[in-house]
């Protein structure tokens, strides 16, 4: 799927889920914390795509996460990229095929994003608000390069850059205490695991698994069949994905917010 995509989901999948949390189970939240879960949600489910590198000179090439900084991101693409062939080199079986990238293997497992979850809490938990606003900025950016593509390429990359520290001092200001934010780490885990399903939907799949191996193979494609898949790109992801992506987000998030202004409406009165 396509950055826009991805990110799209992210944030239908956060506020489809907070909607369900809010009416099953009772679990409340602000409307910033509605905002701030669904822009971490959609910026990390762009992260896994870290690992589609461009040129990085020439500033051309790479998924839509690695132009969010420039050059730096592109950079940081390259060494991701690197990285997770160097892992699927040592790690691959007799039936792995020989690679020469190593897009969607490392970064398109459950196991990372799980785990880039994880440390995310953790880190905010260590360091508190210093760290929260760190992680605010990052995935602020993400977010907006995901989910106004067209804007932030426009507007190039020092505007985005800018506007995500900006976004991030003001959430900072707002925050409640020095607390680790636990919902940040979750947000970021699961953006991240909607990328992959995403991508299994796709005919060229995930290697979820890794690094459990599936019959010979370390590094074993799941996804749909081939006959049924999605091309990534095409007018059913981009028109029809999409829509249905953003009807969910916008339903779902003003059945969250507007009981909350009807609210604070009549005790105004």
């Amino acid at each position: 799927m396509m950055g826009s995509s991805h990110a799209l989901s992210g944030a239908a999948v956060w506020l489809g889920g907070s909607l369900a949390l809010d009416q099953l189970a009772g679990f409340h939240q602000t409307p910033l914390q509605l905002a701030v879960g669904t822009a971490i949600c959609a910026g990390g489910a762009l992260l896994p795509d870290l690992d589609l590198s461009g040129r990085v000179t020439a500033r051309k090439g790479g998924a839509t996460v690695a132009h969010t900084f420039g050059v730096l991101s592109l950079f940081l693409a390259e060494c991701v990229e690197k990285f997770s062939l160097g892992v699927y080199k040592l790690t691959r079986m007799k039936y792995d095929p020989h690679r020469r990238n190593g897009h969607r293997t490392l970064t398109h497992t459950i196991v990372f994003n799980v785990g880039v979850g994880y440390g995310t809490l953790a880190l905010c938990n260590a360091y508190g608000k210093w760290a929260v606003m760190g992680v605010l900025f990052f995935s602020f950016a993400l977010a907006l390069r995901g989910l106004f593509e067209s804007w932030a390429e426009r507007a190039g990359w020092v505007i985005v850059t800018l506007a995500a520290a900006g976004a991030a001092f003001v959430v900072y200001e707002r925050l409640p205490g020095d607390r680790g934010y636990p919902l940040l780490g979750v947000a970021v885990g699961i953006g991240g695991l909607v990328h992959l399903a995403g991508d299994m939907i796709t005919r060229h799949g995930c290697p979820i698994f890794w690094p459990i191996p599936t019959g010979r193979r370390m590094w074993r494609n799941i996804g749909l069949p081939h006959r049924i898949a999605l091309r990534a790109g095409d007018k059913t992801e981009t028109v029809l994905l999409r829509t249905v992506f953003a009807t969910v987000a916008v339903f779902a998030g003003a059945l969250l917010v507007a009981p909350i202004l009807l609210e604070r409406f009549n005790i105004g009165l």
